[in-house]
């Protein structure tokens, strides 16, 4: 084989090579996903921001997928108010997921409540990290 074509031949493979692992270092940016973390017990809070811009950034298609976090005080004012129960699920319908904190749901005593509601009621402290990490948008109120 001629010098020059082995010379190619291995500068490909390291091109190739360094590409790849260039590739699997880069982190999987979610630049398409919103998780709004929600543990304020404020219900003006709730109805006036919270639900009104997750709901309507689902709708106007803002994001691809939206996500809904029950934390803390927002359990027990979800488990209360009738108003916001049936926000909450009119924007299950419109394709808002929505996921609750197991831990501060069994404090409030509410977990049957939010898994009535059809929520995905589990531990959030891991799913949160990830959300995070992942690069996706997280926003906290």
């Amino acid at each position: 084989m001629k010098p020059i074509l082995i010379f190619l031949t291995v500068l490909f493979w390291s091109l190739t090579i360094s590409v790849s692992k260039a590739q699997e270092a880069e982190p999987q940016v979610c630049d398409d996903k919103l998780f709004v973390l929600w543990t304020s017990d404020d219900p003006m809070l709730a109805e006036r921001m919270v639900l009104m811009y997750t709901h309507a950034a689902k709708k106007q298609e803002w994001f691809e997928e939206v996500t809904l976090i029950i934390w803390g005080p927002s359990a027990r004012l979800t488990a209360e108010n009738t108003e916001i129960k049936e926000k909450l699920h009119d924007m299950q319908a419109d394709g808002v997921l929505i996921e609750a904190c197991v831990v501060c749901a069994d404090a409030y005593n509410v977990t049957e409540i939010l898994e009535g509601l059809g929520f995905d009621v589990k531990p959030m402290g891991l799913p949160l990290t990830d959300y995070v990490k992942s690069g996706a948008k997280v926003l906290t109120f």
